[in-house]
């Protein structure tokens, strides 16, 4: 999640999960939960009660044209979907998480809200329950459920999926030599579409912006990563509630200071790239100038107008000492780098920037590598930590069922969803490896330590470069002072 920024870049940050029956979720549990209700699952038997649950400012349910008007109860909903689905490794909803610009009021905060379920979901035939949760911490957000079945136009519950046969370059059916028919199946809607995440995303932040235009805001949000928008920038980790509470109590956190350090590095990143293309430019323009004609090179002209302008300021012995100094460095990188001209300092400078551009490449996706191995990690770390609470929840009587999930709702919560994590992660054909994520991490942020320290020596390459530059314009405000007095 990113907070505000230069250029009016303001939140953005969409999650898309399944609520599903085999990791122990329920539909019931999740709308009360997200509703702050108490509701009781007819699946289960269970009650669960979140009245007492801070920071739900409105939640609504949202129907097509021909869903049951019992539907706009949120129990009579969500137990409906419950009954529907037989199986125990049911997807019983999909659920959007939406972060609400802190820009708009609140009223403009439900109408985005309203307008992005409506044309998007309840449009394509969708049940949508959504609730809005602000705990006035600048946080606020909006969780989306949807259901995921079909309704059928008699409002009745429709098929997930369906039987197609196979068919042969003829149109005929292919036997499976079983005497039946090879056949697959599919899904009756397009909801399940692997593009739809990417749509939606996208879809949210087009809605936000409008409604940021239509409040008078400058800030937009962009659901693209920086690498796909084409910004090198080093993007800052999720805060998260817990870490973000204890930042604003003055506690200090690691991500906070991964952040810090993260923002430290975005502002060196920026400042060597702006120092760099002002001198680049310059020298490029000075190398395909004309040169003096005295026989004397304009690179030690400026040398030696630079040593003046330092001995003419050095009033004080430290004075002295400093514009030594100043102009042994000056020499030191002119000698060493061997440039007599402008044409060789151009040829420097075109190096050095391009060494630039090469590091600062490298560090951005070192970073970025790092934020995904730091995420694996976090959630592994996240499963570890919480598997004892699930194991035993497997264990425990139904009759204590319940008393045992309020009590680690928390726990519960958090190793479902650093499961849903590592499982989608298996299913992509990444292997669970810990150790190996340590391993990288541990040499990215040595190399990336070891390019920090090489950006860092830019500095005064760079500075010796912008000295002569500084000198350069001196020598031209000189000879159009000369040259008036001529005049005159």
């Amino acid at each position: 999640m990113r907070r505000k920024e230069e250029n009016h870049i303001a939140i953005f940050h969409c999650p898309i999960q399944i609520i599903k029956r085999s990791v122990g979720r329920s539909a019931i549990a999740a709308a009360a939960y997200r509703s702050g209700e108490k509701l009781t699952s007819e699946w289960d038997g269970l009650t669960r009660d979140y009245t007492h649950k801070p920071g739900v400012v409105h939640s609504e349910i949202m129907l097509p044209a021909h869903a049951p008007p019992e539907f706009a109860d949120r129990s009579t909903l969500w137990n409906s979907v419950e009954q529907i689905e037989k199986s125990s490794d049911a997807q019983l909803a999909r659920e959007i998480e939406v972060a609400l610009p802190v820009e708009l009021s609140r009223a403009a905060q439900l109408a985005l809200v309203r307008s992005f379920v409506k044309d998007n979901f309840v449009a394509e035939g969708m049940c949508a329950d959504f609730a809005l949760h602000d705990k006035g911490d600048g946080n606020p957000h909006a969780h989306i459920m949807l259901t995921i079945r079909p309704l059928r136009e008699d409002g009745k519950w429709g098929a997930k999926c369906r039987k197609v046969y196979d068919l042969d370059s003829q149109g005929n059916r292919i036997p499976d030599g079983k005497g039946g028919w090879k056949n697959h199946r599919e899904d009756t809607t397009d909801w399940n579409n692997r593009e739809n995440a990417e749509k939606w995303r996208a879809a949210w932040a087009a809605y936000a912006n409008r409604a940021l235009e239509a409040a008078g805001r400058p800030e937009r949000i962009d659901h693209r990563s920086y690498e796909r928008q084409g910004i090198e920038k080093i993007p800052s980790v999720h805060m998260g509630p817990a870490a973000s509470q204890m930042e604003r109590r003055g506690i200090r956190t690691e991500k906070g200071d991964l952040n810090r350090q993260i923002a430290d590095d975005n502002k060196l990143l920026k400042e060597l790239k702006a120092r760099i293309t002002r001198i680049y430019n310059w020298s490029k323009e000075q190398a395909g100038a004309e040169q003096p004609k005295d026989g004397g090179s304009l690179v030690a002209r400026l040398y030696e107008a630079q040593a003046k302008v330092n001995q003419d300021k050095a009033r004080s012995r430290s004075g002295k000492i400093r514009a030594l100094q100043d102009n042994a460095k000056l020499l030191a990188f002119l000698q060493s780098n061997g440039i007599n001209s402008m044409q060789e300092l151009y040829e420097k400078v075109a190096a050095m920037n391009k060494d630039y551009y090469d590091l600062r490449g490298k560090i951005v996706k070192a970073e970025r590598r790092l934020a995904v191995l730091d995420k694996r990690l976090e959630m592994w770390a996240q499963y570890e930590q919480y598997k004892p609470i699930r194991q035993k929840l497997d264990k425990v009587k139904p009759g204590k069922r319940e008393k045992y999930q309020q009590e680690h709702r928390d726990g519960l919560a958090l190793f479902d969803a650093a499961a849903v994590f590592l499982k989608s992660l298996k299913e992509s054909g990444e292997a669970i490896t810990p150790k190996a994520w340590r391993a990288e991490a541990a040499k990215l942020t040595m190399q990336k330590d070891a390019d920090y320290q090489k950006m860092r020596a830019m500095r005064d390459e760079i500075k010796a470069v912008e000295s002569l530059r500084k000198a350069a314009d001196r020598l031209a405000h000189e000879g159009q002072r000369q040259q008036r007095e001529t005049e005159r």
